[in-house]
């Protein structure tokens, strides 16, 4: 089983939550987030005044998918969320040891 992260602009949500789930994923958990990466924030002009924003609002998205699954949902993160310009984000991978359905018991692949 893999986890998968992906650190992903705002507005850019709603189109990958809609090609995961046509794809058959089931569950994720989102989160607001704010950070940088090479581009290191940005400043903004408001009533004249210049604001340094260090860290830029993102949304991180993680899901657990089947090792069969998991390129196939990297690919879909990755063409959804792109716009080909600075700061798209990035998608982590993680091998997951076992999965535990809390109400069932249910283990591995079976809790997804």
């Amino acid at each position: 089983m893999k986890k998968i992260e992906a650190i992903i602009k705002p507005f850019k949500l709603d189109e990958v939550k809609d090609a995961l789930n046509e794809a058959g994923i089931q569950g994720m958990t989102v989160t607001e987030v704010k950070g940088f990466g090479r581009q290191k924030g940005h400043v903004e002009l408001y009533r004249g005044a210049e604001y340094d924003i260090s860290f830029i609002p993102k949304v991180k998205l993680e899901t657990v998918v089947s090792d069969s699954m998991a390129d196939k949902v990297v690919a879909l993160i990755e063409a959804k969320a792109r716009t080909g310009k600075i700061g798209d984000g990035k998608i982590f991978v993680y091998t997951l040891e076992d999965v535990i359905r809390i109400r069932t018991g249910e283990r591995g692949e079976a809790a997804i």
